[in-house]
């Protein structure tokens, strides 16, 4: 069951540190979000914004991330939906379902850079004028994504 039913966002130029339980941080300068985990494990959850991840949406009051958040490499194996501002919790998935959507990951991104003729993004997208990463920022990131 899910611990936090909502998400207040909070624009910032770079993600803290810490993340604070029921916070939906969102930095446009490095085009990711990050959360602390819904179900209330203190896991830190970041989801960047590529045309193959994560995408955002604000409609002027809410956010809604899309596709679903799976926690797949957590103990927790937690699974919801950001809409809104609201998070539902989804059903868990096989190591099959897990699997298969890793398949359908890299594929994604292989096709997509391939058919765009240019390479992947860094690992912490950043516009030139962006300040400078908070103490361990690529570091956890790195880590989350294995890079």
């Amino acid at each position: 069951m899910m611990r936090h039913t909502r998400l207040e966002h909070r624009f910032t130029a770079i993600i803290p540190d810490k993340l604070l339980p029921g916070i939906l941080y969102v930095s446009i300068d490095y085009a990711t979000a990050a959360h602390s985990c819904c179900c209330g494990c203190g896991e830190e959850i970041v989801t960047p914004f590529t045309p193959t991840d994560w995408r955002m949406e604000f409609d002027g009051e809410t956010i809604s991330l899309s596709p679903s958040v799976g926690s797949w490499t957590l103990p927790c194996r937690s699974h919801y939906f950001i809409r809104r501002g609201k998070v539902a919790e989804a059903a868990p998935w096989t190591e099959e379902q897990v699997d298969a959507e890793r398949r359908r990951d890299r594929h994604a991104k292989q096709k997509h850079y391939a058919e765009n003729e240019k390479a992947p993004p860094p690992s912490i997208p950043r516009r030139p004028e962006a300040p400078p990463p908070a103490s361990g920022l690529v570091e956890r990131i790195r880590k989350w994504f294995g890079f």
